[in-house]
């Protein structure tokens, strides 16, 4: 019989999401100051 809660899940949005917001954290941690808005903009890749 399977498992009804082994269910593999795997979303590329999700992930990415993920990604973006770990970065942000790890670059928020390693920073003395708040990030500026140029600073967040190059972490997520937005381009002005």
């Amino acid at each position: 019989m399977a498992d009804q809660f082994d269910v593999t899940l795997e979303d590329g949005e999700l992930l990415t999401e993920v990604e973006l917001t770990t970065n942000l954290i790890i670059a928020a941690s390693a920073s003395d100051d708040r990030l500026s808005v140029e600073e967040i903009d190059r972490i997520l890749g937005v381009a002005r």
